[in-house]
């Protein structure tokens, strides 16, 4: 008699479990290894302790981030004792090694092929990766209806409060054709909205000379103007980060008054003062800026403008401070983020003279923060009665929450609606404003 051998026991797939960092530019990091560990039959693990190793996708950008980034090292080893270290402070090897000689591998930002290896080293694959596991558009650590789009690496600029370039590397556009598919699989897989992100989107294909690729049968340029054109056609919001002020800034506002891409620009001005911007080696001519700015809202009225800008760098006086703060006035940025200046590690900056007391960065912390407080007031206000795309990001038993054209997630305000429960996370609805106030506005969903 023939005996059927019993069933082998089915294979546990080991865990992976993630911690990540720093910026949207890392996020897209730690989504593309978790989409190749996913297809080798890994599954993710949402707590340490049911994980066979934790990776940790750090951030080295300023001081302190590499300071939590160290604390989280710290506690993913308490917690699991099994952890890989990524990212931007993983090109500083030997700190992270003098600090937790324990931890099991070490690699620089994007280095996905290393972290892989180092994983099975760890945490060997099943010997039958589950490929059907892995959704076309890959893994992604964002709600369903949003995803960031990374169209390139590293940073041909040397302000000299930063190290980027140092951890990541010059710029490394990817080619545009690549960028599209990716950019029609998540539309495809139902994203709503597609934030662009890199270290300059403005210098896109740059390194390439604006190399032509294929798409949808016809030529494209590996450059900002017409990447964002072929984005358009895609049917999804596309909201473009960290522009620097390029000349050719200007071309893609028309695109924004045909609604092809949102009226929304971040662009990291820094400040205003033609002396505090030598020093930090960024472009200092403020004045023409403005003439941009009055230029753009001209042709597109609704743009929304994004900044980040830093207090009390080296050499700044009041003077300089107070220019910034009337330029503000002037330029009318609807969203501001301000940093107190902090040295980092290895950055050209820390050498300058005349460093602010902390005492004087927080003071005009505060002075800037209350001015800008002002500008956000009334420019708000002026959207109260006025009707606006929004799209849904959370519903629950209370009502709904979500973003118009004005607001990045994690960024930006919110609109909230109060007592709506018929939306769902994802939907595109127009909602009258009612009220508003620093940040945020409330309205109601229009029903035609």
């Amino acid at each position: 008699m023939t005996r059927t051998p019993a069933p082998a026991p089915a294979q546990t797939p080991p865990k992976v479990g993630v911690v990540s960092l720093g910026c949207p530019k890392a996020l897209v990091d730690s989504e593309r290894i978790l989409t190749r560990l996913r297809a080798e039959g890994y599954s993710i693990s949402s707590t340490y302790d049911g994980a066979d190793v934790v990776l940790v996708n750090t951030c080295g950008f300023l001081d302190s981030a590499r300071d939590e980034s160290l604390e989280a090292i710290g506690e993913a080893i308490a917690e699991n004792g099994k952890v890989i270290v990524t990212g931007c402070l993983g090109a500083e090897a030997g700190l992270i090694r003098e600090k937790y000689p324990q931890v099991l591998a070490v690699t620089g930002p994007h280095q996905y092929e290393q972290v892989v290896e180092a994983v099975h080293g760890v945490a060997p694959p099943l010997s039958h990766p589950f490929f059907d596991l892995v959704p076309e558009q890959g893994i992604r650590l964002t709600p369903r209806h949003y995803a960031y789009l990374k169209i390139s690496e590293g940073c041909n600029h040397r302000c000299s409060f930063c190290i980027i370039p140092s951890m990541r590397g010059d710029l490394a556009s990817r080619p545009v054709a690549d960028v599209l598919r990716e950019a029609e699989k998540l539309a495809k897989a139902g994203v709503k909205e597609i934030l662009v992100i890199s270290q300059d989107t403005s210098a896109y294909g740059l390194d390439l000379r604006h190399a032509e690729g294929k798409w949808r049968g016809r030529p494209v340029k590996a450059r900002m103007t017409e990447l964002c054109e072929a984005l358009g056609e895609l049917g999804v919001w596309v909201r473009l980060h960290y522009v620097y002020p390029y000349p050719h800034v200007d071309e893609v506002i028309p695109l924004m008054a045909e609604r092809k891409i949102l009226p929304y620009l971040d662009i990291p001005f820094q400040h205003a003062s033609p002396t505090v911007l030598k020093a930090m080696r960024r472009p200092a001519n403020q004045e023409k800026v403005l003439d941009r700015i009055r230029n753009w809202r001209t042709i597109t009225p609704d743009l929304t403008l994004r900044s980040t800008f830093i207090v009390g760098f080296p050499g700044e006086t009041e003077a300089d401070f107070q220019l910034l703060l009337d330029w503000l006035t002037e330029a009318q940025i609807d969203r501001l983020g301000a940093f107190k200046y902090e040295n980092v590690t290895g950055a050209a900056a820390n050498e300058l003279p005349g460093h602010v007391p902390e005492k004087v960065k927080e003071e005009r912390w505060h002075r800037l923060m209350a001015h800008q407080q002002a500008i956000s007031n009334a420019r708000m206000a002026a959207k109260i009665g006025s009707t606006i795309e929004v799209l849904i990001d959370e519903v629950d038993d209370e009502g709904a929450f979500g973003r118009s054209w004005a607001d990045a997630p994690e960024i930006d305000g919110c609109v909230y609606l109060n007592g709506e429960t018929d939306v769902a996370e994802g939907d595109v609805v127009r909602v009258r404003v009612a009220h508003a106030d620093n940040y945020d506005v409330w309205g109601e969903v229009v029903r035609d």
